[in-house]
C-alpha cells in the first residue's frame, strides 16, 4: 500500500502543483505591478517552493561530453556494454587521440563502480567518475527505477542483485576493479566471494567499499537497534511493498 499512497499523494497534489505554477508566472510577470515588491517576491518564492517539492524530476544526464585530463580536454562516450531489464551497464569511452594530445596512454585499467539500486540515479556519482576517467577505464551501473520494469520481468532479489554484480564483472573481463557505493557493497562483497570460490577468471583485482555497510554491528545505530529488537516475520509484513 505504501506506494499506492505515494501515487495518490502526488496526483491529488497535480491541481494544487499547477495553480502555484500560474502563480508563479503572475508574481514575475513584468505587467504586475507587485512583482518586484515584498509580497509579490514572498508569493513567488512560496509557489516556486511547493511546485519544486510537489513535482516529479527526471533523470539528470551525466554531462562529462568532455572531461579535462592535465589541463587538456578530453571527450568521452557513453556506451552500453551490458543491460538486463533492470540495469545498464555504461562505459565511459575516452577518446585516444584526445588521451595522446594529453600526455597518457590509451589503455588503463578498468573500474566498475556499482552505484545505489535505490533511491537514487547512479548521476549522483557524476564527481565519483569524473574523478576516476583520469586514469582509468571507467563502467558504472545504470540502475532501472522498479516501477518502470514490465511485472513480466519478474522479481529482483538479493540473488540477482548478486547476478547482476557477477555478469556485469564478466563483461567487463579479467582484472578489473570494482567499487561498491554505499547500499551495494553487501552483493559486491558476495558477488567476488563466489567469483573467488569458483576461481572465475573475471574475478576483480580489487574490491573498494565507500560507506559500505559490510559490518553494521561495529558502529550500531538506530536501525540496528530495530533489526534486534523484531523479528524477521515483522520485517516481512511491514518492509516488503509492491512497486
Amino acid at each position: 500500500m505504501l506506494y499506492a499512497f505515494h501515487e495518490l499523494a502526488y496526483h491529488s497534489a497535480t491541481p494544487f502543483r499547477i495553480g502555484a505554477q500560474m502563480a508563479r508566472q503572475f508574481w514575475t510577470s513584468p505587467l504586475n505591478p507587485a512583482s518586484d515588491t515584498a509580497i509579490g517576491r514572498t508569493a513567488y518564492a512560496a509557489a516556486e517552493v511547493f511546485e519544486s517539492l510537489t513535482r516529479r524530476y527526471g533523470k539528470p544526464d551525466w554531462g562529462l561530453e568532455t572531461i579535462e585530463i592535465d589541463g587538456k580536454p578530453v571527450r568521452t562516450t557513453e556506451q552500453v556494454v551490458w543491460s538486463s531489464p533492470w540495469c545498464r551497464l555504461v562505459r565511459f569511452a575516452r577518446n585516444i587521440g584526445d588521451l595522446k594530445r594529453a600526455g597518457r596512454p590509451a589503455a588503463a585499467p578498468a573500474v566498475v563502480i556499482v552505484a545505489p539500486l535505490s533511491g537514487h540515479y547512479a548521476t549522483l556519482l557524476r564527481g565519483t567518475v569524473e574523478t576516476f576517467l583520469q586514469d582509468h577505464d571507467v563502467y558504472v551501473t545504470d540502475w532501472a527505477n522498479a516501477r518502470q520494469v514490465p511485472m513480466l520481468e519478474g522479481r529482483f532479489d538479493f540473488s540477482d542483485y548478486i547476478d547482476h554484480v557477477r555478469d556485469m564483472l564478466a563483461a567487463v573481463g579479467p582484472r578489473a576493479h570494482v567499487v561498491g557505493v554505499c547500499q551495494p557493497g553487501p552483493p559486491v562483497l558476495a558477488a567476488c566471494a563466489v567469483m573467488a570460490a569458483e576461481n572465475d577468471p573475471n574475478r576483480p583485482a580489487s574490491m573498494t567499499f565507500m560507506g559500505s555497510p559490510i559490518d553494521a554491528r561495529l558502529s550500531p545505530t538506530v536501525t540496528n537497534q530495530l533489526a534486534e529488537e523484531k523479528p524477521f516475520t515483522w520485517f516481512k509484513s511491514n518492509m516488503i511493498h509492491t512497486v
